[in-house]
């Protein structure tokens, strides 16, 4: 299997690892699987792989603290983990991107969006442009831990979708954001579908951003920019 991007899926609902397996397989991809966090930090040690796909349900050693173990060590912390879970709260999201996961899905999902997000993922390490949050551009502060945004010291009221919507941009100042893009790494939506969701909420976050809204540069014809004024 010599070329072909390695998934570890870490999964302890058998049928569901099954199907993942053979989705992913099907996908180009080489695949080894575990049915709990131990087994999971075993096979890390063994061979490095390219993504780790983390139920966060599991038993024995929590996906959690797999994903803490993985973004802590030197050996690992650059390999990317997508954190699968049955559970949606708010709460979950906010820990596991502070225990550095890349990204989020919540059963039920669709297969066909959860191999797209896995080659988003994927892309962006392959391409040398990993998501490196900046708390702070311009007048905006973001503080993930405590999920609060601040616009020159003064704290503002987002809904949980804008605060991701924010925060996805200043992890990639600079760079252009297509509305495809932020319909996938956002909404989790395929980025085929034709819609003005992105344009809607983009126009209400700048609305809430106050002095900080013209960091949000629009791309006519292409999407959205965040800018950093440091570079102007």
């Amino acid at each position: 299997m010599a070329g072909q991007q390695l998934i570890l899926i870490v999964e302890d609902e058998k049928d569901l690892l099954d199907l993942l397996q053979f989705n992913l397989r099907s996908a180009g991809f080489e695949t080894v699987t575990a049915a709990d966090g131990e087994r999971a930090l075993e096979l890390l040690r063994q061979r490095l792989p390219d993504l780790v796909l983390l139920d966060l349900m599991l038993p024995g050693v929590p996906g959690t603290e797999v994903c803490r173990q993985i973004k802590s060590s030197p050996r690992t912390k650059h390999v990317p983990v997508i954190m699968v879970t049955a559970r949606g709260e708010e709460v979950d999201r906010v820990v596991g991107f502070e225990l550095g996961a890349d990204d989020f899905v919540t059963k039920p999902f669709s297969l066909r969006e959860l191999v797209l997000r896995v080659r988003a993922v994927l892309r962006r390490c392959v391409n040398g442009e990993p998501d490196v949050l900046q708390d702070k551009v311009g007048p905006l502060r973001l503080d993930p831990a405590a999920h609060r945004v601040f616009v020159l010291d003064q704290e503002i009221v987002l809904t949980a979708l804008e605060f991701k919507l924010l925060a996805t941009f200043m992890s990639r100042v600079g760079r252009l954001q297509t509305r495809a893009a932020l319909l996938r790494d956002v909404w989790n939506m395929s980025a085929d579908l034709q819609t003005r969701t992105v344009d809607t909420h983009i126009k209400r976050l700048r609305e809430k951003l106050g002095a900080g809204r013209d960091l949000i540069e629009t791309v006519r014809g292409s999407g959205y920019r965040m800018l950093d004024p440091e570079e102007r």
